[in-house]
């Protein structure tokens, strides 16, 4: 969902989640390791059960996996790294920045801050957004869900009550994060914060409909009839490979 380059800043140990950028359910833990990290293994002493990458390098030499994986979770991941593909890493960049900075214009319209202090920090996956001094986001986040079925994020630990925070990452377009800024503005005015009806969906939409690429040229409908003697164009082939068991 953003840039990371591993190798080229020398990160030694990176992890993440499936339910992250690849856009899967939870439940695959994906570790990347340098060759420093591997070898300073070999140093450590505590002790190891089920997590040792010496048992999973040796299996993965011949294409297996030491412990009992999820099959359909690896082929989703198959799928989504297939779909990642097609579009591209630095289109899904850009579209990841173009999508948070409506988010961002949402907030700034409600006159509300951000948790990330300055521009430096802000997140192109999520937006953490500050309440006002003595409410509590977790109102926010309740009615939402129990009234919209909107599912935002909560603060963690010493920002818990404080903020609420609206995901921004993987396989969404305008009109989700539009549908999100709406449930949000309409829980904060539910719960008594003093918001303009509509004024961060407008923010918001404004943005992306004034950044928005431009519109390739109109094709001929396949519904529209053809010149007599003409044959109809045969089928475009489909945009990647099909996954296969």
């Amino acid at each position: 969902s953003i840039d990371f380059r591993m190798d080229e800043w020398k990160v030694d140990l990176a992890i993440t989640g499936s339910q992250k950028g690849l856009m899967l359910p939870a439940g695959l833990g994906i570790v990347c390791a340098s060759p420093k990290a591997l070898a300073v293994r070999e140093q450590a002493k505590c002790p190891r059960a089920f997590f040792d990458f010496a048992d999973m390098i040796r299996a993965n030499a011949t294409g297996y996996f030491p412990y009992t994986p999820s099959i359909p979770m690896l082929y989703g991941l198959r799928e989504a790294l297939a779909i990642i593909a097609e579009e591209g890493l630095a289109n899904i960049f850009a579209r990841h920045q173009r999508l948070a900075e409506g988010v961002r214009a949402a907030v700034r319209a409600w006159g509300l801050k951000l948790c990330a202090k300055a521009p430096k920090w802000y997140s192109n996956t999520v937006s953490a957004i500050m309440t006002p001094e003595g409410t509590n986001a977790g109102d926010v986040i309740d009615v939402a869900f129990r009234r919209y079925n909107l599912a935002l994020g909560a603060g963690l630990a010493r920002m818990a009550g404080k903020l609420f925070r609206i995901g921004h990452l993987g396989d969404l377009n305008e009109l989700m994060l539009l549908g999100a800024i709406a449930g949000a503005e309409m829980a904060m005015r539910d719960v008594g914060l003093q918001v303009t009806p509509g004024i961060g969906v407008a923010a918001a939409s404004e943005h992306y409909r004034s950044t928005a690429a431009p519109l390739a040229a109109a094709g001929q409908s396949p519904d529209a009839p053809l010149p007599p003697g003409a044959k109809p164009s045969p089928p475009s082939p489909p945009p990647r490979t099909a996954v296969r068991a």
